[in-house]
């Protein structure tokens, strides 16, 4: 029996329909379903004491609440077991930030393990970040700001290195003088060291910045995993990469530099993410 024209039409309607709805609700479960990625790192260069040592590295938060009180998240990290938990950049978002929130998160995060964090660039853009710094440093967190500290285990130690976002130097980097003071700021902290050296930075789009500058491990965020990750493809756009991101997730190598890029946790312009869970990154790191 021949189907009409009508009765066609209509199934069709049906269908986009129901594969609407479908998209809509893996969209809106798909924002808020966050997870832990781990991601294995090996170096001849780090001490056998370090064998072993977990970084849970969080990134993009943009005030976001997952829980009460980011009791889900938390719950997460203190599940992850870390020695250190690292925030790269974006706690806050500019166009809304709410330090309470912020602070809040920071008050129980260091109960779990002590607590590192790197500005990104919606600290450089808020009115609220003086208040915000201050706040963080009261609550136990350590804030490295161009600055490296030493982590010490049974004797041996590792570098622990943090750089400021580019935004509270230059704006807009019409002239591409970001990676070239991005550059000094590195060789000038790492000049002396041969330690094995973590960098903490926002910005993944500086990769080959850091792997000239010989760090060991780089963690970082600001893609948002891309925003909207295409099948095959990976992320669609991501901050100072435009379209397509060469840096947007998962783990990249050069030479002896590993770059872990979090996907991050919150949204900020763009209000959704598809395709693209939240997450926590857990960095486990090994001698060879």
């Amino acid at each position: 029996m021949k189907m009409s024209r009508h009765k066609r039409k209509y199934i069709i309607l049906l269908c986009i329909g129901l594969i609407g709805i479908f998209l809509a609700i893996w969209t809106i479960w798909s924002n808020k379903a966050l997870m832990v990625s781990e991601i294995s790192i090996s170096s001849d260069n780090l001490p056998s004491s370090f064998s072993g040592y977990r970084i849970a590295h969080i990134s993009d938060l943009h005030n976001t609440q997952f829980g009460e009180e980011n009791a889900t998240l938390l719950q997460m990290l203190s599940e992850c077991q870390p020695d250190i938990i690292v925030i790269t950049g974006d706690l806050i978002d500019a166009q809304h930030t709410d330090v309470e929130v912020a602070i809040c998160f920071a008050q129980k995060a260091v109960q779990i393990a002590p607590t590192y964090y790197v500005t990104g660039n919606h600290e450089a853009s808020s009115s609220q970040y003086d208040t915000l710094k201050t706040e963080l440093k009261d609550t136990g967190v350590t804030l490295l700001e161009d600055e490296i500290v030493y982590l010490e285990q049974d004797g041996e130690v590792i570098a622990l290195l943090g750089i400021d976002d580019p935004n509270f130097t230059i704006k807009g980097d019409l002239f591409d003088e970001v990676p070239a003071m991005v550059n000094t700021k590195l060789k000038s902290m790492l000049e002396y060291d041969t330690v094995y050296s973590v960098l903490l930075s926002h910005r993944p789009e500086l990769f080959e910045t850091y792997v000239a500058c010989g760090v060991d491990l780089v963690l970082s965020g600001h893609a948002h995993g891309g925003q909207f990750r295409l099948p095959f493809i990976g992320g669609l756009i991501a901050p100072d990469q435009g379209l397509f991101p060469k840096y947007d997730s998962g783990l990249y190598t050069d030479g002896i530099t590993n770059m872990v890029v979090s996907r991050g946790l919150g949204n900020s312009i763009i209000p959704f993410r598809f395709n693209n869970r939240p997450e926590v990154v857990l960095v486990e790191l090994n001698a060879e």
